[in-house]
């Protein structure tokens, strides 16, 4: 039976756990240590923790603050923000992290994923593309939390990234981010036919069933941010993430012969 991987995602925006709704809009949600501490009982196969405002205010990732997750952390952890040049990579491993994240960095100097992916391998190296549409409905890749349009064509972009060594992608849907209107599948179909590495898709996630499509439309793991940190319809703040009994009936049965 083929497994698929649910990722939660926890963003840090000035030292805190929040959420946002389309890259705006930040909601706290609380501490991203506590987080890590609930999310170590919820049998989940790996979280991914981003600092949003790293590359924006041009600083390197917060390495006291990292060193305290990855000491709670009791599973795999993946980390972006603020990574741009191989010496932080070298640290971030050395302090527990298993996978390394780039976004802006990727597009800005492509070879650093060369570099990292044969420092600690492609399969630790993953590259993070943000996704808008245009006015006109075309797909493009955006960087500086969804503020910066780099003009790039998302599936072009993740296949130089790929060549370049990107072990995985993880694609970020800006439009559905936080909205619980399930996941841009078009915008996953598209990018995943042309990948042989895997595809994560994040943005828009509101129950086990999105994770379904997700996966029948090319993506090779899922990720999701709100619907695992707030309780609806209210969005109270609750950690929270869905039994093995409950992924094993109705996400890795069904997608059985996928």
């Amino acid at each position: 039976m083929r497994r698929i991987r649910v990722i939660p995602v926890l963003l840090i925006h000035k030292g805190g756990l929040i959420k946002s709704v389309k890259f705006r809009h930040y909601k706290y949600v609380g501490d991203p240590i506590n987080a890590v501490k609930i999310f170590n009982e919820k049998e989940i196969d790996e979280i991914i923790i981003l600092d949003i405002d790293a590359s924006r205010n041009k600083r390197p990732p917060n390495m006291q603050k990292i060193k305290e997750i990855t000491g709670e952390a009791f599973i795999p952890l993946g980390y972006g923000g603020g990574i741009s040049a191989i010496e932080e990579i070298k640290e971030l491993f050395y302090l527990g992290v298993e996978k390394i994240i780039l976004n802006y960095t990727a597009v800005q100097n492509p070879s650093l994923v060369t570099e990292a992916a044969n420092l600690v391998g492609s399969q630790s190296v993953v590259v993070s593309v943000d996704v808008k549409k245009n006015i006109f409905g075309n797909y493009k890749v955006y960087t500086q939390n969804a503020t910066e349009n780099t003009g790039l064509d998302p599936v072009v972009f993740v296949k130089k990234m790929e060549d370049a060594g990107a072990g995985e992608i993880f694609l970020n849907s800006i439009d559905k981010d936080g909205t619980y209107g399930g996941f841009d599948l078009e915008l996953i179909k598209n990018v995943s036919s042309g990948l042989s590495v895997p595809l994560i898709a994040c943005g828009g996630a509101a129950s086990v069933n999105d994770f379904n499509k997700a996966v029948e439309h090319g993506a090779s793991a899922v990720a999701a941010g709100s619907m695992f940190v707030f309780q609806r319809p209210h969005n109270a703040v609750l950690i929270s993430y869905p039994s093995q009994k409950e992924l094993m009936d109705n996400l890795y049965s069904r997608l059985l012969h996928v």
